[in-house]
Order: structure tokens, then sequence, then C-alpha cells
């Protein structure tokens, strides 16, 4: 390993080449500890099997400098990136880092680097990262025979339950890179569900539909996040596409998280959590358009929240008292975190909360709460869930629930995704423990303190699947609406795995309650999705339930709004 002396000269030396100014090169040490902490979640650094670049969640940048953008085979670029005819050099990058969208427009890349000099020491590490010697070529993704837990066993119906006795130990299987391909519809292909059942398109076309949410008056409100704005639908009950279809909000930051409040009676305003902040609209129902400027709530959610996982949810408490805020972690597993003694973790946690974490993941990882009105003090109402995408308040009991995309590289079937029952001052485990007292061995003996007080999940799923948004079924009636024992049980949307060498997930399953208290099992409901161990045509994120009883599902994966509906056989 090169000191970071003759890193620094490294990366200054191919600064030059690449016309940046001799006299401000860049850190590469510094670079490579900003690049862990807002950038590793994503990208690769290191090589596979074969000197393969390995691409995760975002194209590994092993020899990035120099290189087209786009050029490496087995990532599944956007086609904003792939027309762009970009090289990256040290112009280039800094270009693309300072704001991805004005560079490349329509780039799936959301995370800016808006400082200057944060930027000019990651250009200079990623300087540091030689080119592979042997060939880039596509090589096919390996597949465990007979897995039990891939999409090959999927079907409507099919029941599941992550016997969390039977956890493989850490690193029993290699850590994969086998991020998605995804193409065109296939000529044929079709999604399936039960008997009785019947799945359509509602809408095509969107700009990644990501979280949905159903307004008091039945108008459909659907997050664009890489597009920066909020989307509504409308239409009339039963009808096979909306009448409206408008932006009702744009020039926002990442949006994902959308509710309602008050959410008891008729809403007054439209929340909206952006990537680091929340904001709000005056709203009355049937408003297509906004009807005023944004007014921020919420300023600032994390002190670092430039990197990392970038979807933010929110929700309210059923007395309308206290917004509840997901925020999930900036890293994989808190990599290079600094090491606190004894009493500092006592005085950290007496204001932060029981296991709560710092440094550049402080608020992370976390469930915030503050009023609706922003005023209180910003605080951590539960700690370690890495990444709790979708919020959803049980309107029988009343719980916060969360559904959550948990940590990779431990292996194809570790560390389980999970949707949960939040509890007040709860600790879930991450990043030192997972699944209950099962401790993660890249923090093996940090944190003995919290051996046995992580709480172990009510629904784990398969691992690796990226559960995102959840709703509970709440229709009663209407001329689409479910069988009665799918009243008050939970979907969620499984958006589909890239760490695991036998691809899980891209579904729609149904988590089985009974009287509001989860029985730990849940059920394939929506599946298809998946052409081979490759490919992919579609990737659900978003699930709500219409005011017909329909349940509709978001594909940013192929611009889609699904409706599945029931009707009884005659």
């Amino acid at each position: 390993m090169k000191s970071p002396s003759s890193a620094l000269a490294l990366g200054g030396a191919l600064l030059t080449v690449l016309g940046a100014p001799a006299q401000t090169p860049g850190d590469p040490a510094n670079g490579k500890v900003l690049f862990q902490q807002s950038c590793a979640l994503c990208h690769a650094t290191t090589l596979g099997p074969g000197n393969q670049p390995i691409s995760g969640q975002g194209p590994s940048l092993v020899g990035v400098v120099g290189r087209g953008a786009a050029s490496l085979a087995n990532f599944n670029y956007s086609k904003a990136l792939r027309d762009s005819g970009l090289t990256w050099d040290a112009a280039t990058l800094d270009r693309f880092l300072t704001a991805p969208s004005v560079a490349v427009p329509g780039t799936l890349m959301p995370i800016p680097v808006p400082v200057a000099d944060s930027r000019r020491d990651i250009v200079a590490f990623l300087s540091t990262l030689a080119a592979p010697a042997a060939s880039t070529a596509e090589a096919p993704a390996p597949a465990q025979a007979g897995d039990p837990n891939d999409w090959r066993g999927d079907f409507p119906g099919r029941k599941h339950v992550v016997d969390l006795s039977k956890l493989p130990a850490p690193y029993a299987t290699a850590s994969s890179g086998n991020g998605p391909k995804t193409v065109d519809r296939p000529a044929g292909a079709a999604l399936s569900v039960l008997p009785g059942f019947t799945v359509r398109e509602f809408v095509t076309g969107l700009k990644g539909p990501r979280l949905m949410r159903t307004a008091p008056n039945g108008d459909i409100f659907i997050a664009e996040t890489s597009q920066g704005r909020v989307r509504v639908l409308r239409a009339a009950d039963g009808a096979g596409a909306p009448s409206e279809n408008v932006v009702f909000a744009d020039g926002l930051t990442g949006p994902f998280g959308i509710a309602f409040y008050p959410n008891a009676g008729v809403p007054a305003w439209v929340y909206v959590a952006n990537q680091d902040s929340v904001v709000r609209f005056p709203y009355q129902a049937g408003d297509l358009k906004a009807r005023g400027a944004a007014q921020v709530v919420v300023p600032v959610l994390a002190p670092h929240n430039n990197g990392g996982h970038s979807t933010r949810d929110v929700a309210f408490s059923p007395d309308g008292r206290r917004m509840f805020i997901s925020d999930g972690s900036g890293s994989n597993v808190a990599e290079g975190l600094s090491r606190k003694s004894p009493g500092e973790i006592r005085s950290w946690e007496a204001e932060h909360g029981r296991g709560a974490i710092w440094g550049a993941e402080t608020n992370r990882a976390d469930i915030l709460v503050t009023d609706p009105e922003g005023k209180a003090p910003l605080h951590t109402f539960a700690t370690g869930i890495r990444n709790g995408v979708g919020l959803a308040v049980n309107p029988t009991t009343g719980d916060l629930w969360v559904s959550t995309n948990e940590r990779d590289e431990l292996g194809d079937d570790l560390v389980p995704d999970y949707i949960t029952r939040v509890k007040e001052g709860g600790f879930y485990g991450w990043p030192w423990y997972y699944m209950g007292n099962h401790e993660d061995p890249r923090h093996a003996g940090v944190r003995p303190d919290l051996a046995g007080v992580a709480i172990v999940p009510d629904v784990p799923e398969q691992s690796h699947s990226a559960s995102l948004e959840m709703t509970f079924y709440t229709a009663t009636s209407g001329v689409a609406a479910f069988p009665e024992e799918y009243r008050g049980d939970a979907f969620v949307a499984l958006h589909g795995s890239w760490n695991r060498s036998s691809r899980t997930g891209y579904k729609v399953v149904r988590a089985r309650l009974r009287d509001g208290v989860p029985t730990g099992e849940y059920d394939d409901f929506l599946v298809g999705f998946v052409v081979d161990n490759r490919s992919v045509w579609g990737r659900p994120v978003g699930v709500t339930v219409a005011r017909d009883g329909a349940l509709l599902v978001s594909d940013d994966g192929g611009g889609v709004i699904w409706r599945i509906s029931y009707a009884a056989a005659p």
C-alpha cells in the first residue's frame, strides 16, 4: 500500500497531466476518507475474480480516470450517461460531481459534492485507482444451483418465513456484485397474481416513479425523485387510467416521502421529505398544483447528508402531535468509524439515544422525530435502522412501522432486510449487530455494551431483497376491493438484489398480521419482473391503496404504475 505522501504525489502528478492546477493538487488520502463516507455505499474501488471490476448499486470506479462514461460492460447505465460522450478526466469529474443532473440531464446519480476542495480530493483519490490489466468484458453472473430463495421459485401465494436460528456465518459465500441490467419488457412477459386478481398498466412514461401516497380525496401523489418533482394523478373509481396526470410541485431536492397534514380530517398541507430537509405546501383537497411556495419545516436533517442513502420518508403520529422522519445511513457499515471511550459513549447516548452512531453518520440510520411545525428539537425516536426507506402507521393499532434495507457484503444470505414495528427508544443493531445479537465481524468487540440490546425485527425478509415502501390494506369497499382476509395486512415493495449471486426480490409481497400483530410470515403477491439472473424489466418501489380498493405499484425500472384489482368469480 502506498503511503499518504506517495499517494499524494501520484494524485498530484496525474491531476497535473489531466489539466488541474499543479499548485493545488488534491489530497488522495483525504479523498479516500470522503469517498468512504459518501460514495463507497454504491461504488466499488476493488477488483473481483479474474481482475473484473465489481459493480454494486453503482458502477466500479477502478480505472475511471481516462475511461469513457458508461463504458463498462457489466453495469446497467442510464441512457443519459450512455449518450453523454464524456471521457472521465479531472475536469469532467469535477463538473459532474458539482451537479450531476446539470452535467448529464437524466442521470440516475443523485448526489452532488458541492464543496470544491472535497471534489478535488475525491478526484485525486480516484486518480490513484489504476485500470485493471485484464479485459473488462462482461462475465456471466453466477447463480447458485437450486437456490430455494431466488427468483426462480417465486409464485403468487408462496409463503416465506426467515428462520433467524439458521442464518449462515458471515462470509459463508462470497459477496457478489450482481447489479441488474434493466431491459425493455420482453415480448410475452407478464406479471403474475393470484386467481381473482388482475394486474394492468395504469400509467406509463413516468420518469423514475418512486414513493406513492393516496390523498384523502383519492388523488395519487407520486415522487419522481430523480426529476426533483411530485406528480399527482386523478382517476374515477374503477378507471383503467387517470383522467389527470400533472406535476404538483418541482424544483425539489431528491423528494421521496409524502404525507398529508392534519392526518385526520381535512388536510391543509402536503409535506415532502427532501434528501436533507422537510418542506410543506399549502393544500386544499383537489389541488392539482401547489397553491404556494414550499415552506421549510426542517431545514437540516443531519450534519452530513450529502452521500449514501438518499431517500427520506415522513409520517405523523395518530394524534398528529409528532412527525417522524427516516434518514438512512451514509455508508454500508460505518467503515472507518472513529472510536469513543466508554465515558464518551455514555455522554453521546445521553443526548442522541441508545446505540446512536456519531461522526459522519450523526442523525443517520435513525428514525428522527419533531413536531409538525419543526419547532421541537429534532432528536432520535429509534436508532440502528440502516436504511429505513418506507414509513407507515398502522391505522388499527397506531404503531409506527419501517421497511428497511440491511447491510451488504457478508454473503448471499446475510443480512435479512425487514419490516418491523418501531419502538420509541429502540435500537435495531446497525452497524454493530444484526437480527438481535449477531455481531457484525467488521466491528467485532467494539461495542460489547450493546450485546443483547438490539431488537429483533418483526418480519425478516430474504437477504438483499431491498425492501422499500410499505402500506397497510385498509379498503373495506370499492369496485376493486380485495377480499376481507386482506384487510389489515401489509404490502411491501421489494426493489430487488444487487449483492446476491442469485437474484432475489423484484416483487410485491404481503406480510400477514393478526389483530395488528405480525406473524413473521410473508407471501409473494406480484411477481414476474425478472428475465434471468442478469436482466430484469421492472423494479417495484411504491405501494398505495386507491380509493376504489385497487393496489397501485410504482415501477421505477419501467416508468410504470401498475393497478391490481380484485373481482369475485360470478
